[in-house]
């Protein structure tokens, strides 16, 4: 699982939410005023280097609204950007878990009980508690918390180690993804469980618990059909950019697989692609935890190809709005892809496989391509509602 690296080597930019905002102006970190592919002013951090830890934590408390890179090409960097992607999609399911528990929690019979019981002192989404006394049980409680984990995960253990067909790699995978579902549910979530255990209710809220952590680490899976997606898309318009490139420079004198093969020649197009600052931008925009019902949930991933005279385009498809705008699906998209120009039938694998994985575990799946006519501006978005 790509927590496990302790960097990934990738320029990013980072947008904040406000509460991400806040939290660094109270810190005292100048914040970065940059320009998005989009062409939206945005103040946030840009980074060299992204550690996944600390990428992921900001992510969990809803500190960052977008993560977008910008490259000439992807192929030297194809696993950072793969990891990069399972980061956000694993960050947002962690997340949405997290969210879906807490508010099973509080419906559960235990708490509705208390609550009759208790009508000065009740448990609800509003109750705040103080962080320090939290800590204090919690840390008390840390034996019964341990045994309470346990018990919704040991029938998981049971189910991933029989499985005959993953490899044992694989097993490793699926059982530390068990644990950090469990191990990234708030503190409060915890101190509810631990000082509710063995109350009447109490069996079956473990058993919600442990049902939705399965239904939560099948939807996992998309994590890596969304990675080979994003890539193959990117790799697509890298593709398409050196060709376009290395017409211009060869006046077609030059093999155009030589383009894609050659070393020498590839790094020659693609520090002219670099020179006239014409790069891919990719983007994954996060629903915010505080969003409306049913977009907390949604990651849109974004690939523009964007040439250096992206501004224009922007402004003649804001002028004509969506008159000319040629809306299609990103499968007619590959479809018509011209021979040669991409590996089509990889691109149509993926995505079959992607919109089957959602289907399967229930999770809408949209995408579409904008296209200008005469230009090569693509705009590919993908939603995902997870």
């Amino acid at each position: 699982m790509q927590e496990r690296k302790s960097v990934i080597d990738l320029p990013v930019k980072l947008v904040l939410t406000e509460e991400g905002t806040s939290f660094f102006i109270r810190k005292g970190k100048n914040l970065k005023k940059f320009k998005l592919a989009d062409n939206v002013e945005e103040y946030g951090i840009v980074l060299d280097v992204v550690s996944p830890a600390s990428l992921q934590r900001m992510m969990l408390i809803d500190y960052i609204s977008k993560v977008e890179i910008s490259k000439s090409e992807f192929m030297s960097t194809r696993q950072e950007i793969m990891d990069l992607s399972k980061l956000v999609v694993y960050s947002m399911l962690y997340r949405q878990y997290d969210a879906y528990i807490f508010a099973r929690v509080l419906a559960s019979d235990v708490i509705k009980k208390w609550n009759r019981l208790n009508p000065a002192n009740i448990i609800d989404d509003k109750t705040r508690i103080n962080d320090g006394f939290l800590q204090n049980v919690l840390r008390e409680k840390e034996k019964d918390i341990l045994e309470i984990k346990q018990e919704i995960l040991s029938p998981m253990y049971a189910y991933i180690s029989k499985n005959s067909s993953l490899l044992p790699e694989e097993k490793n995978v699926q059982l530390l993804l068990s644990e950090k579902f469990l191990n990234n549910l708030r503190p409060f979530t915890w101190f509810i469980i631990a000082k509710f255990k063995g109350a009447d209710g109490y069996d079956q809220l473990i058993k919600d618990i442990r049902t939705s952590l399965a239904e939560y680490m099948e939807k996992s899976k998309i994590a890596e059909y969304v990675s080979l997606m994003v890539i193959e898309l990117a790799m697509n318009a890298e593709n398409s950019n050196l060709k376009r490139e290395a017409k211009a420079i060869f006046k077609g004198a030059v093999d155009m697989n030589a383009v894609l093969f050659d070393p020498n020649i590839r790094r020659q197009v693609i520090e002219s692609l670099e020179r006239k600052g014409e790069l891919v931008y990719l983007s994954w925009k996060i629903g915010s935890r505080g969003a409306t019902v049913g977009m907390q949930g949604r990651l849109q991933i974004t690939l523009y190809n964007k040439e250096s005279e992206y501004q224009t385009t922007k402004e003649t498809i804001e002028d004509r709005k969506s008159a000319d705008l040629k809306k299609k699906s990103l499968q007619d998209f590959y479809k018509q892809l011209p021979e040669g120009e991409a590996n089509t039938e990889l691109g149509l694998y993926y995505l079959s496989y992607l919109s089957e994985a959602c289907e399967k575990v229930n999770v809408k799946f949209e995408s579409l391509v904008n296209q200008m006519p005469g230009s090569d501006l693509t705009v590919i978005t993908l939603v995902i509602n997870l």
